[in-house]
């Protein structure tokens, strides 16, 4: 079933539509230049908002958890796209070891790593999962609904390779983005590949270089299809290391939010957008403390500030804040998109009852509705009328990921530590 689509059908996110369908031929092959490039990172989704009227990624996850919500239809593209990724970096490889987070043990989660185990094994690899867990001393069995179960194993590192009790694997998945720091077992593996790798972690990757780098990527796939990179690029700015509990820290982030402000209006008004315009505050990394702000006025900064528990210095970022128009049963919905090596392979729309159109949808409350990659990757409907095909609207959507994808490729290059050594 396809999602019903409500969002502004005319204006340049139509626009935005048609160029890409005129355009198209053009745009494969330049993806499939770049990827001669580039490497892909081995998976990734992306969080992608339509405001009717630019269309950008304010999310690349390097470690994606919700493949429980690819509907069935979506596996074929999952397993192709699987003995893709696994062909270019291990051809030969039998054995896959997933590690899972250590603290997520809920059965959502539980059913993401069921479906993980599943692509993979039809990927022709025998699978199991190593947990890192300081805690986990032994074999430990969790049932999820449904009527399946995941086995946790301790993982056992001998001799500069890691693996679980007589399971020696080629490749060990991540599936966990390691925020609160890379434990050393899984340092200076020998012979084994470790995807992602380990820079790809939010112990030490940062939200502004990825988006220095899809700044990069969608100025020129912009030109490519000419259009104004403003309309699928969310402006943002980092601040560097701010206290927002001393006066000059509050200043210095006021400042550069009223900047931003300033910024987007001018663009809105260029469009004849009459939205009033907001930015998110976020941290550049992804550690505990403060959360998003959203701000639509510089002097609402004070009050945001003062109900955030102080936490010292961080490093911020502000960004172009990205409306969402797309609804599902009057919910205000966004989409997230899956990927598996370069290929697009499913998602869906995040749905959030509670929240506004300018607020966080990745927040206690949200639900999960399939999108129709599976129809949409393939056959798209050149000629229908702009904000009429639900096909169309999802190509789009897997284009501006798949942008979002190369920028996550460029970041990777630029900050993988062997690369540093070479020179």
């Amino acid at each position: 079933m396809v999602p019903h689509l409500v969002t502004a059908l005319n204006g340049p996110i139509n626009e935005l539509e048609q160029r890409m369908l005129d355009t198209m031929s053009a745009i494969e092959r330049w993806f499939r230049m770049e990827w001669m490039e580039h490497t892909p990172p081995f998976y990734g989704s992306v969080d992608v908002r339509n405001a009717g009227f630019k269309l950008a990624p304010v999310d690349t996850d390097f470690f994606p958890c919700g493949w429980n919500n690819l509907t069935p239809a979506m596996l074929p593209l999952a397993v192709q796209a699987a003995l893709s990724a696994v062909e270019k970096t291990c051809p030969e490889a039998r054995n896959l070891l997933i590690v899972p987070d250590n603290h997520v043990r809920n059965s959502f989660y539980l059913s993401n790593l069921v479906q993980l185990r599943r692509i993979f094994e039809m990927a022709g690899l025998n699978v199991r999962f190593g947990s890192i867990s300081p805690d986990l001393k032994k074999s430990t069995t969790l049932q999820v609904p449904g009527g399946q179960s995941v086995d946790f194993e301790p993982v056992l590192r001998e001799r500069g390779r890691i693996g679980v009790k007589d399971f020696d694997p080629c490749t060990i998945l991540l599936n966990t983005d390691l925020a609160s720091g890379i434990p050393g077992i899984l340092e200076d593996l020998q012979s084994q590949y470790l995807l992602p790798p380990l820079h790809a972690s939010w112990a030490v990757r940062r939200k502004s270089r990825h988006f220095d780098c899809y700044d990069d990527a969608a100025k020129r796939f912009a030109k490519l299809i000419g259009v104004d990179p403003w309309l699928i690029n969310p402006e943002f700015e980092l601040c560097g290391e701010l206290d927002l509990a001393t006066p000059h820290g509050l200043a210095a982030l006021r400042a550069k939010v009223e900047a931003m402000l300033l910024k987007t209006r001018r663009k809105y008004k260029e469009y004849g957008i009459k939205e009033r315009p907001f930015v998110v505050v976020k941290r550049d990394d992804q550690h505990s403390g403060m959360g998003l702000m959203t701000l639509r006025d510089g002097k609402d900064l004070a009050a945001q500030v003062a109900l955030v528990p102080a936490a010292g210095p961080q490093a911020l970022i502000v960004q172009e804040g990205v409306l969402t128009l797309e609804r599902i049963n009057d919910a205000v919905a966004e989409p997230v998109v899956y990927l598996l090596d370069r290929f697009v392979v499913g998602g869906f729309y995040r749905v959030h009852a509670q929240q506004g159109a300018d607020e966080l949808l990745h927040a206690p409350g949200s639900s999960y509705v399939p999108l129709a990659f599976a129809q949409s990757l393939s056959l798209p409907e050149p000629g229908m009328r702009p904000g009429a095909s639900a096909p169309n609207r999802f190509y789009m959507y897997g284009v501006i990921a798949r942008l979002a994808l190369l920028a996550g490729s460029i970041e990777l290059e630029q900050t993988d530590p062997m690369a540093e050594n070479d020179d």
